[in-house]
């Protein structure tokens, strides 16, 4: 079973922590790592981008002149493809471009992220994160101390407010609860700052 040093707020190494080898011990799947990276960005896609075809142009309704005698192309309409101010032959339009991976996909890529910063030896585990205020100041000196590197995910057991607004101003540190950490936040931050109990939820839920 991989260790990890498990260090608290100062700093200051407190001891070892044993990960399991079915979550933070396997070979990372590179191919399933940019499947699920691929599908994350699609599903952020907001597919609202549009044009008009020919028929939603205004104007064009006349036929520009006669269809025979001028010497002149023919042509029906001011508003077809070919012409200035015309529609637009094969544009886009608004659609859905998300989609769903097999489930057994989706864990293998979670895991294979997790196993990867335990390899990179860019996983920080901390036995508690607690601040009495919301402190900006606190939590850098946190950060310093655990000596983190320039973009952080910061990973806890449950939403506190405090550890939220302490962080969430600094550049390049992302707060986020156990329910909600995944893959492209995890290979995208240089650094994977999690409490102890969030490791052992991580564990429960991906094992």
């Amino acid at each position: 079973m991989p260790k990890v040093p498990l260090y608290n707020m100062s700093g200051a190494q407190i001891g070892e922590l044993e990960l399991k080898d079915s979550v933070f011990g396997i070979q990372p799947n590179q191919a399933v790592l940019y499947d699920f990276v691929k599908m994350q960005l699609a599903n952020k896609r907001a597919g609202t981008s549009s044009t008009k075809t020919r028929a939603e142009v205004s104007g064009g309704g006349k036929k520009p002149w006669r269809q025979k005698g001028t010497g002149r192309a023919r042509v029906g309409s001011s508003r077809n493809p070919v012409w200035t101010g015309g529609g637009i032959a094969f544009g886009p339009k608004p659609r859905d471009y998300s989609y769903r991976l097999p489930k057994k996909v989706r864990r293998l890529a979670m895991k294979s992220a997790l196993s990867s910063k335990v390899i990179d030896n860019n996983i920080i585990v901390v036995d508690a994160l607690q601040f009495e205020e919301p402190k900006t100041k606190l939590m850098a000196q946190t950060l310093e101390a655990l000596k983190v590197g320039k973009k952080t995910l910061l990973v806890t057991m449950s939403a506190d407010t405090n550890v939220i607004k302490s962080a969430r101003n600094l550049p390049g540190v992302k707060p986020l609860t156990a329910d909600f950490i995944n893959v492209y936040d995890l290979l995208n931050y240089d650094t994977l700052l999690i409490t102890q109990d969030a490791v052992a939820k991580v564990e429960e839920v991906f094992a």
